[in-house]
């Protein structure tokens, strides 16, 4: 549909998404995010939750397929083909990836931080792009993985630098943060101990003030605070294998 309207394309945006059509979702809030303002909370939300879909379908692909390469090298030479049919799959997913992500974040660079002037705006808009150049991360290979890796760390320590001095310890865009940091400790920086002392930190401060936690913010905060706490303990666990860790 073709409109610029930002109610018109507010409400489009939730249809795609009642629809479950995300691609027309990212569609939609990428054009509102062109119009230079500073997004409602409503907005920034279907914002977020539009590329996270589309990317998250990419990133899962790009694993799935990782996997099954991985299997294909492990059967020799009678896969040869296989594999590299997989290999030429898996870069096309992958390129998908990069465009998409870099979408984001120049929309981030370009307009929406821009436009921001609220605290809790800035560091979610901020937490996103060390998110979408964190996705980056887990495919890039040598130089162009250390450049979006020191990027992403980049981002997300201005956005703890401005959740530190202004939101309150159990502010669910402050925890979020707090999440989604030490999982790129753990798995991109391979930094386990800060890893761990960043979520814990995040975790004791935000139980130190639960009585300050309102009604309408209590749902998400404690939800996070236990994905917190699921990390921790899977990280300090002493048993082996493969595990997922929990991003927000």
């Amino acid at each position: 549909m073709d409109t610029n309207d930002r109610t018109d394309l507010v409400n489009l945006a939730k249809y795609a998404e009642q629809s479950e059509r995300y691609e027309d979702m990212v569609e939609f809030m990428g054009k509102l995010a062109l119009h230079d303002i500073e997004l409602t909370v409503e907005e920034r939300n279907l914002f977020s939750v539009a590329f996270k879909n589309v990317v998250g379908a990419r990133r899962n692909a790009w694993r799935t397929t990782s996997t099954m390469i991985s299997k294909l090298q492990d059967e020799g030479k009678f896969q040869e083909e296989a594999t590299r049919i997989a290999a030429v799959y898996q870069k096309e997913i992958e390129t998908e990836l990069e465009e998409m992500c870099n979408n984001m974040i120049a929309l981030l660079d370009e307009h929406l931080i821009p436009h921001s002037s609220q605290d809790d705006a800035l560091v979610f808009m901020k937490k996103m792009k060390g998110d979408y150049h964190r996705y980056l991360s887990e495919c890039f290979e040598g130089d162009k993985r250390r450049e979006v890796v020191k990027k992403s760390q980049e981002a997300y320590e201005k956005a703890k630098e401005q959740s530190d001095a202004a939101l309150a310890t159990t502010h669910p865009i402050r925890l979020g943060l707090a999440l989604n940091f030490s999982v790129f400790y753990y798995e991109i920086n391979n930094e386990p101990k800060q890893a761990c002392r960043i979520a814990k930190q995040a975790f004791d401060d935000a139980i130190c003030d639960l009585d300050q936690l309102g009604d309408d913010s209590y749902k998400d905060s404690t939800l996070i605070m236990q994905l917190l706490r699921d990390n921790l303990t899977l990280w300090t666990s002493e048993q082996g294998g493969e595990n997922e860790e929990q991003d927000d």
